[in-house]
């Protein structure tokens, strides 16, 4: 089985991914959503643990050479963990503000001016989380080899805004193969799958569905 089949899979399973076209979630943007992804859920299950830390030992081998791992907080901190171990390399992570105490960091952590960090997130949504923390780090004096998560819904806000920033992006899986994967293990059915198939092509006006 390829590996993105594999991993949507896992995380259907593990039920970090839920799908609910008739019965829409509503992320904090306020956007109504079919799908919702916590890959926190996952990790919390040693033997899909172990498999997404090798996944993403084997993935992260397309941005090589690097210094050191970063992850995003507060979800992506748990994947990034666990690849900085399986690699032994120093691991950071990124706060999405600074503490308003203490040494008010947003790096928490040792990075160095000139290392090449490879940042860890999750899931990508529309990818802002993601290049915020990728400019702090390059404000640090670090170059950014890239960002690899677990899970993207590959909307076109994203991919335009990594295009921009000229940082590459990779996921062990994706929404088109997470889709495959639900209506092949009977999670969905064909009705279902427009529905879902509808959301991402326009996100934002899919809600009126349900207004």
């Amino acid at each position: 089985m390829p590996l993105c089949a594999d991993v949507a899979r896992r995380l259907l399973a593990s039920g970090a991914v839920q799908l609910r076209p008739h019965d829409p979630f509503t992320w904090a943007s306020g956007l109504l959503s079919p799908i919702y992804c916590d890959n926190r859920i996952a990790f919390s299950y040693p033997q899909v643990r172990d498999f997404l830390k090798e996944a993403l030992r084997e993935r992260a081998k397309e941005f090589a050479p690097f210094d050191a791992i970063a992850g995003v907080a507060t979800a992506g901190i748990a994947p990034a963990v666990l690849l900085a171990d399986a690699l032994r390399l120093p691991f950071a992570y990124v706060r999405s503000q600074a503490k308003a105490h203490g040494l008010r960091n947003r790096i928490e952590g040792v990075l160095q001016p000139g290392q090449r960090v490879l940042l860890i997130e999750d899931l990508v949504s529309t990818g802002s989380s993601s290049l915020s923390a990728a400019e702090v780090l390059q404000e640090a004096g670090c170059t950014v080899v890239g960002v690899l998560a677990i899970f993207q819904y590959g909307l076109e806000k994203a991919t335009t805004a990594f295009m921009a920033k000229g940082i590459p992006l990779q996921t062990l899986t994706d929404y088109p193969a997470l889709l495959r994967e639900a209506i092949s293990a009977g999670y969905i059915d064909e009705q279902d799958l427009h529905l879902l198939e509808q959301w991402r092509q326009n996100p934002d006006g899919w809600g009126a569905l349900y207004a």
